[in-house]
C-alpha cells in the first residue's frame, strides 16, 4: 500500500511540477501583458474574449474529453498487455480527431463574426472588429491544441505525466517573445493582432515537442480511421457525453463573459475576469488537476471484482482528497487575506496599477467561494471516467452551468448593490471610483455565482459517487486542522504586511516600482513558513509526507 501511495504520489509530482512551471511561464506573460495592456482596457479585453472563443476546441475535444473517453480505454489496453491493439486505437483517435478538428476550424473561420456577436453580443464598434481579427487568426493554433491533448493522453497512459504538462511553456514562451518585441513600437490594438499570431506559433510549437516521445513510447502506433474497432467504438461512444459535459461547463464560462459584456465598459470586465481567472486556475491545476490526472490512469487499470474496485476507488478518492484539501485550504484564506498583494506582485507594472490591483482582488476574492469544491469536483469525475462512466458528471455539469447563468445574472444586475455595500460598507474595504462600481462590483458576482454552481456540482457528483461505491469522507477534525493552521498563517502574514515589510520600502536600493513584487513575494514566504510547521505540528500526516519526499 505505502509503494502505490509513493508511485501515485510520484506521478501527482511530476504532472504537478510540469504544470506548474507551464504555470509560472504564464503568471510571466500575464505580468508582461498587463504591462502593456493595462488592467480595463479595450485592447486587454478585447484579446482574452478573442482567445477565448476558440478555445472551445482544445477545451471540447482536448484533455477532458480525452480523459474521460481515451485514457480509460488505452490504458486498460496496456495494463492487459495488448500494445499492438492500444496502437491502433491511438491511431484511430488521432485520425478522426484530426479530420474533424479540420473541418470545424475551417466553419470557425466562416462563421466568425455571428459568434463573436452570439459570445459578446455587447462589444460593439472598433472593440467587435478586432475580436473578430483575432478569432480568425487563432481559430488555427487553437485546433492544433487539441492535438496536442492528443499526445497528453497518449503519454499519460504511459505513466509519462511532465513532458505533456510543462509543454505550454513554449506557447507562453511564444506570446512574451512577440510583447518584448513588439510592444514598444506598436499600439495596443495592433500588438494585441501581432500577439494572436504568437499564440498561433506557440500552439505549433507546444505540439512539435512531444511528437517524437509520442512515437517513442507507443512504438505501435498506426494512424487510421479503424472505426470498425470496438474499443474505438467505446471512445467514440463516451466522447458524446463527455464534450456535452465539457460543452455546458464552456457554457458556463462562456455566459460569464456574456453577461461581463453587457456591463459598463463590458471589456475591462472581461479583462478583470481574465486576471482574476489566470490567479484562481492556478491552484486548481496545480492540485486539484495533478491528483486527478495522476489518478485516472491509476484507476483505469483496477482489476478484480466489483467490491474490490470499490473498495480501490474509495482509497484513491480519500487519498486524493486529503492531499488537495492539503493545498486548496490555505490557498482560499490566502487568496482572502493577501491577495491584494499577491494580485500587485504579479501585475502592477506599467499600465496595471494600484487601483487595478484592488479590482482583480475582488473578483478573485469571489472565486474562492467554490474553489474547494471544484478541485474535489476533478477527483470525482476522474472515478466516474475511471467506470466508464460519462453521463453522470454530464447530468450535474447542466445543473452548474444553469445556476451559474442564474446566479451570474441576478447578481451582476439586480443584486448587484448588495455585493457593494457588503465590500464597502460591512467589510469596510476600498471601493472603485464610480465610473468603475459597476464592472468590479459585477464582476464579483460572476465569481460568486461560479463558486455556488461548483459547490452544488460537487455535492452531486460526491452524492452520487457514494450510492456506488460507499460514503469517502475525510474527517472533520482533519479539516479543522487545515483550517486553523491557515488561518493562523493568514493573519500573520496580513500583520508582517502591515508592520514588517514596510520597514523594507526605506532602503535606498530599493525602487518603488519593486515594492508591489517585493510586498507580495514576501507575504506568501511568511504564510508558507507559518503554514507547513503549523500543519506538522497538529499532525497532519500530507505534511510530514511532503518533508519525507523533500528529504528523499
Amino acid at each position: 500500500m505505502e509503494s502505490r501511495r509513493r508511485r501515485t504520489s510520484g506521478y501527482a509530482f511530476f504532472v504537478a511540477a510540469g504544470i506548474l512551471l507551464s504555470r509560472i511561464a504564464g503568471l510571466i506573460r500575464e505580468r508582461i501583458f498587463a504591462g502593456y495592456f493595462g488592467g480595463t482596457s479595450m485592447a486587454a479585453g478585447v484579446f482574452r474574449a478573442g482567445l477565448r472563443i476558440p478555445n472551445f476546441l482544445p477545451n471540447l475535444f482536448g484533455e477532458g474529453v480525452l480523459s474521460a473517453s481515451f485514457i480509460p480505454v488505452y490504458s486498460r489496453l496496456l495494463a492487459q498487455g495488448d500494445e499492438a491493439l492500444a496502437g491502433r486505437v491511438a491511431g484511430a483517435i488521432a485520425s478522426i480527431l484530426a479530420v474533424f478538428i479540420s473541418a470545424v476550424v475551417v466553419l470557425g473561420l466562416i462563421l466568425t463574426p455571428w459568434i463573436v456577436d452570439l459570445i459578446v453580443p455587447g462589444f460593439e464598434g472598433e472593440a467587435r472588429e478586432l475580436t473578430i481579427r483575432i478569432v480568425r487568426i487563432l481559430f488555427p493554433g487553437v485546433g492544433i491544441l487539441v492535438l496536442s491533448a492528443w499526445c497528453l493522453g497518449v503519454l499519460n497512459s504511459h505513466r509519462k505525466f511532465f513532458l505533456s504538462y510543462v509543454a505550454p511553456v513554449l506557447w507562453n514562451a511564444a506570446m512574451v517573445a512577440v510583447m518584448v518585441a513588439c510592444g514598444s513600437r506598436m499600439s495596443q490594438t495592433s500588438l494585441a493582432e501581432a500577439l494572436a499570431w504568437g499564440t498561433v506559433a506557440g500552439s505549433m510549437l507546444q505540439l512539435l515537442v512531444q511528437v517524437p516521445f509520442v512515437f517513442r513510447y507507443a512504438r505501435t502506433l498506426r494512424l487510421g480511421l479503424a472505426t470498425s474497432l470496438p474499443q474505438v467504438r467505446t471512445v467514440i461512444r463516451n466522447t458524446g457525453p463527455a464534450i456535452l459535459s465539457r460543452g455546458v461547463v464552456q457554457v458556463s464560462a462562456y455566459i460569464d463573459q456574456l453577461i461581463a459584456s453587457y456591463l459598463r465598459n463590458g471589456p475591462g470586465a472581461v479583462s478583470i475576469l481574465g486576471y482574476a481567472q489566470t490567479i484562481y486556475l492556478l491552484p486548481v491545476s496545480l492540485f486539484g488537476m495533478s491528483v486527478a490526472a495522476a489518478e485516472l490512469p491509476q484507476m483505469s487499470s483496477a482489476v478484480g471484482s466489483e467490491e474490490e474496485i470499490a473498495a480501490g476507488l474509495r482509497r484513491r478518492l480519500a487519498a486524493g482528497i486529503r492531499q488537495v484539501a492539503f493545498f486548496i485550504v490555505p490557498t482560499v484564506v490566502g487568496f482572502i487575506l493577501i491577495g491584494r498583494s499577491l494580485v500587485a506582485a504579479l501585475y502592477q507594472t506599467g499600465q496595471f496599477g494600484a487601483a487595478d490591483s484592488t479590482y482583480v482582488w475582488y473578483a478573485l476574492a469571489g472565486s474562492t467561494i467554490g474553489l474547494v469544491a471544484i478541485t474535489r469536483g476533478r477527483i470525482y469525475n476522474s472515478a466516474f471516467y475511471a467506470l466508464h462512466d460519462t453521463t453522470t458528471p454530464l447530468r450535474f455539469a447542466v445543473v452548474r452551468v444553469a445556476l451559474t447563468a442564474g446566479l451570474g445574472y441576478l447578481l451582476a444586475f439586480p443584486f448587484r448593490p448588495v455585493i457593494a455595500w457588503a465590500i464597502a460598507d460591512l467589510l469596510r474595504l476600498p471601493g472603485p471610483q464610480a465610473a468603475d462600481a459597476a464592472l468590479v462590483f459585477g464582476a464579483v458576482g460572476l465569481t460568486a455565482s461560479a463558486g455556488i454552481a461548483g459547490w452544488v456540482e460537487y455535492l452531486l457528483l460526491r452524492g452520487a459517487m457514494e450510492r456506488r461505491i460507499g460514503k469517502c469522507r475525510i474527517e472533520p477534525a482533519y479539516s479543522a486542522r487545515l483550517w486553523c493552521s491557515a488561518l493562523a498563517a493568514g493573519f500573520l502574514s496580513l500583520a508582517a504586511l502591515r508592520f514588517l515589510l514596510p520597514v523594507f520600502h526605506g532602503i535606498p536600493l530599493v525602487r518603488a516600482s519593486w515594492q508591489p513584487a517585493l510586498d507580495g513575494c514576501g507575504a506568501l514566504a511568511f504564510f508558507g513558513a507559518v503554514y507547513l510547521p503549523a500543519t506538522v505540528i497538529l499532525g497532519v500526516e500530507e505534511a510530514r509526507h511532503l518533508l519525507r519526499m523533500k528529504n528523499r
